[in-house]
């Protein structure tokens, strides 16, 4: 966590990866994250319309297993990038080359995303695409190793146990029979390389540059939802049949994007991030959040289908492909985000959740999803500000 190295400065420094120091001053998302960001829509919206198609056709357990194995992918190679970057970005030539490569590998998995749905198999595309991603990574880190003596074994650590679980992701294509139990197992060791790794010597990440980092992610998986929205209205607009019945999906769905925004960016969060363990906490637990909120949009499309009479999904099972993920999204932002501050709206987060886990049972759950959100979060504004103003 400790710096080393003042700002970069001049071209001495774009020949070196140095540490980049986690007190530098207006540090903001470069271009090239943002372009990085862009390409990761394209794979975000295919696992998505994935989970929806495999819902609408009532193969749920097939569905939620293949979305959870893809967004894994996508959201561990965006992660390490952004947290990489954090703590390296040059932006010199190299540098610029492997994050292009990294991206043709976020084109190449997004590619084989709906293979995978329809084999519900690992497909050479997904895995391949991955591993280029990773691979990518492995050049950054050794880079950085050569770069950075005081943390030289923590990158050398990295760029090993990057490249060793590259093949053991390779070796599991000639293995379909056992996919889930060692993709289980690779899950694990993927995620404990950074504690391993970063034993060694914590990289000098920027706690406001990895919030505004995760926050755009966030923008990026809300989109999902703004989307389906957007499905809603095209259809009732071409139906006029079901204008009744998609109404309430549109303004429900509209309530609870609206919602989520307001509750992930109801704080700043940098300053949640004050150590390893709380950032490593803080990130992995963002995996369940990005996946949900993606998930809504999917649910909401579910909730058109189910509408307009294109599914097969009962009206309780479509009510719950909204409720559930947008219940996760609740929790998730309620156990990474609560404060001490917040000690008289602690049990929103839960009781939201509760109740919006209650929804599928009524006849207009993605309405009622939303009423539930907006209602928690007037009344959290509401008590929090009258608390504000008896304390001044």
């Amino acid at each position: 966590m400790s710096a080393t190295d003042p700002t970069r400065q001049g071209a001495a420094h774009r020949r070196h990866m140095r540490a980049r120091s986690p007190q530098e001053p207006h540090r903001n998302a470069t271009p090239l994250e943002l372009l990085f960001d862009l390409v990761f829509v394209v794979a975000i919206a295919e696992a998505s319309q994935g989970l929806h198609h495999e819902i609408v056709q009532n193969h749920i357990g097939d569905g939620l297993l293949g979305y959870a194995m893809v967004f894994f992918a996508i959201w561990w190679a965006w992660m390490n990038f952004t947290w990489f970057a954090s703590a390296y970005d040059n932006d010199d030539l190299p540098y610029r080359l492997a994050v292009f490569v990294q991206i043709a590998g976020a084109l190449i998995l997004a590619g084989g995303v709906p293979a995978m749905f329809t084999t519900h198999q690992l497909n050479l595309a997904t895995v391949g695409g991955y591993v280029v991603m990773r691979l990518a990574a492995v050049t950054q880190w050794l880079r950085a190793a050569k770069a950075d003596p005081e943390r030289r074994t923590t990158g050398r650590r990295y760029a090993l146990g990057i490249a060793l679980l590259q093949v053991a992701w390779v070796a599991l294509l000639f293995a379909p029979s056992l996919v889930l139990p060692v993709f289980v197992v690779l899950v694990a060791l993927e995620l404990a390389l950074p504690v391993w790794a970063e034993r060694a010597a914590a990289i000098t990440w920027h706690p406001h540059h990895i919030a505004e980092r995760y926050g755009l992610l966030t923008l990026i998986v809300l989109g999902e939802t703004i989307l389906a929205a957007t499905v809603a209205v095209q259809q009732a607009v071409t139906s006029g049949e079901a204008l009744s019945s998609l109404a309430p999906i549109v303004i429900g769905g509209l309530l609870i994007v609206y919602s989520m925004w307001w509750f992930y960016f109801d704080r700043p969060v940098h300053d949640l991030l004050t150590s390893l363990r709380k950032a490593i906490v803080w990130g992995y637990g963002h995996y369940l959040v990005f996946a949900a909120a993606a998930a809504v949009g999917a649910g909401l499309t579910v909730a058109v289908d189910r509408a307009t009479h294109h599914a097969t999904i009962g009206a309780v099972g479509a009510g719950a492909a909204v409720a559930i993920p947008v219940a996760t999204f609740v929790l998730c932002l309620w156990f990474l985000h609560d404060r001490p501050e917040y000690g008289q709206t602690r049990y929103y987060g839960p009781v939201a959740a509760a109740l919006v886990l209650l929804t599928p049972f009524t006849r207009h759950a993605v309405l009622l999803t939303g009423v539930i959100l907006a209602s928690m979060l007037a009344l959290k504004l509401f008590v929090l500000r009258a608390a504000s103003q008896e304390a001044s």
